[in-house]
């Protein structure tokens, strides 16, 4: 089967004041897995009811395959049961009183019915739960019973497969399984997913884009690299949970150098060339904890004389393999960032040990400022 990647596939455009304000206008490939992500109450949710049709936004246009399923100014909005849409919620919605081939029998109303039987065992089979059809939701795990309600939608035969958090009701080991599960399912499908979730390592393992979502509004758009190691601002940066986010001005330029250098504090540091910004200009900027190379005690390490830094330990947190480390470099700056256990021990970091470190220039990230930005976190 040839697969259509046209960005034009699926589009989306909604705007509305409230009661949940939007305003998004995004697109989704055929073959493609998108993951919506943002603080609640930022209308992820909103979003697939109303590409399903669940929900009709003040304005709204949903194309997918080339059809129309809403649109104001041409007065078209097709009712929930004709959009060809599957959609798996986060609490499963499985009839209780009805058998896993009956749950999923319901949802192949296109087929006849004597192709049913085999369908519902096929698409069984698909997410692994062949063998289960005479089971009642109430003898199965949770896991199981989210791969019943993701057969159930597939049993539709969609045009679009839209997820809102379904692995959130599960524990941990189950939920690396079903997301393993849905990255080897994806590539028998064809055709477009759209994810929502809380988890920024389900979106970072999944996605082909992210789509980062604020008070409605689409803030970035981008691969899981690009908005993690370059988020447009940062209030990006702190929905997806970056640290090391601080202030600086705008030094100086070294073109010759293919370097910027920037003002923090007492300190001058080293970035890679942004002549964007000129000189005086307040900015925004992280550095990525893997970033942040520790000195060695003993001998110089690499990186020495790159953005040194000193300070002292404030945390020191052993986490299995690696140590979390909270450096505190003056009353309200810290840093943190991660090493080997092994190596914490033998150079014996511990709370109150004075520590050297370099900040790796091409790391660094500059954004612009926005004065105006309130503190908002990916838990609020």
């Amino acid at each position: 089967m040839n697969i259509n990647t046209s960005p034009n596939y699926l589009q989306v455009a909604m705007v509305q004041a409230g009661p949940i304000p939007l305003n998004v206008k995004f697109s989704c490939r055929q073959h493609e897995l998108i993951v919506l992500v943002g603080p609640s109450g930022s209308g992820k949710t909103t979003i697939l009811r109303s590409i399903a049709g669940l929900y009709k936004p003040q304005h709204c246009r949903v194309s997918c395959a080339g059809e129309i399923w809403s649109d104001d100014n041409l007065k078209i909005r097709q009712p929930a049961q004709k959009r060809r849409t599957g959609l798996v919620f986060q609490h499963y919605a499985l009839f209780p009183h009805l058998s896993v081939f009956r749950n999923i029998e319901l949802a192949c109303g296109q087929l006849p019915d004597n192709e049913k039987q085999e369908y519902v065992l096929e698409i069984l089979h698909m997410v692994n739960m062949g063998g289960l059809e005479q089971r009642y939701p109430s003898q199965l795990s949770g896991g199981q019973q989210q791969r019943v309600a993701l057969a159930r939608a597939l049993a539709r035969q969609p045009s679009i497969l839209l997820l809102d958090e379904p692995f959130s009701a599960v524990d941990q080991v189950t939920r690396r399984k079903l997301r393993r599960e849905l990255a080897r399912l994806r590539q028998k499908l064809n055709i477009p997913i759209i994810l929502v979730t809380h988890d920024l390592d389900e979106a970072r393992m999944l996605a082909d884009r992210m789509y980062i979502l604020h008070n409605g509004s689409l803030l970035q758009e981008g691969t899981p690299m690009e908005i993690l190691s370059k988020p447009a601002n940062a209030l990006v940066a702190r929905l997806v949970d970056l640290g090391n986010l601080f202030c600086g001005k705008i030094i100086r330029h070294d073109r010759a150098n293919n370097l910027t250098y920037l003002g923090w504090g007492s300190l001058e540091l080293e970035c890679s060339l942004r002549e964007e910004f000129t000189p005086g200009t307040d900015v925004d900027w992280i550095i990525p904890p893997e970033s942040i190379i520790l000195h060695r005690r003993d001998r110089p390490s690499r990186g020495e004389r790159e953005n040194p830094v000193h300070g002292i330990i404030e945390q020191s947190i052993p986490l299995g393999e690696n140590t979390s480390i909270v450096m505190k470099l003056d009353k309200e700056t810290m840093l943190s960032f991660s090493i080997p256990t092994h190596t914490a021990r033998r150079n014996n970091l511990h709370d109150g040990v004075e520590i050297k470190a370099s900040l790796l220039a091409e790391a660094i990230h500059l954004m612009p400022r926005d004065n105006k930005l309130q503190k908002t976190s990916f838990h609020d």
